[in-house]
């Protein structure tokens, strides 16, 4: 019987695992500071090297097309992989004062807690100016697929 009960236990706390996993997996992150960073990458070919991010140690071989599909942030949200893990990634990034939506590939780290993107695309989603005299945005985000249909 007591081995019964032991393993109706564990079965119980390994689905409640799974269940909190799920959840925090699905979790969108509300109001995270967004602030600009220069990294301009159409004047610079889309070179993630010659940006000097984090992730160019493991991306910046990849094809042009994949470089330039998204614009570029650096992330260090509150929710989400971190460093290496978040690489290469994709988030949706939403203006909370505005509505404003723009897809961004992750290529570097940063250390606010919050998002860094290029100034081009925080431009794109500032679109009541408000952020830029600021100097941050307010953001919504989550990771969505990138579709690039490459190996890496």
């Amino acid at each position: 019987m007591d081995k019964r009960i032991t393993q109706r236990r564990l079965i119980f706390a390994l689905v409640w695992c799974e269940v909190v996993a799920t959840v925090v997996r699905g979790q969108s992150p509300r109001n995270v500071v967004a602030t600009y960073h220069l990294y301009n990458p159409h004047l610079i070919g889309w070179n993630l090297t010659a940006a000097k991010g984090y992730c160019s140690t493991w991306y910046a071989k990849m094809p042009l097309s994949w470089r330039s599909k998204y614009g570029w942030a650096a992330f260090c949200g509150p929710i989400g992989d971190q460093g290496k893990a978040a690489c290469g990634k994709c988030l949706c990034v939403t203006n909370t004062a505005t509505g404003d939506t723009k897809t961004v590939r992750i290529v570097d780290k940063c250390g606010n807690g919050g998002i860094n993107l290029d100034v081009n695309v925080f431009r794109q989603i500032d679109t009541d100016g408000v952020g830029y005299q600021k100097g941050y945005l307010n953001v919504d985000y989550h990771f969505v697929d990138c579709r690039d249909n490459y190996y890496y």
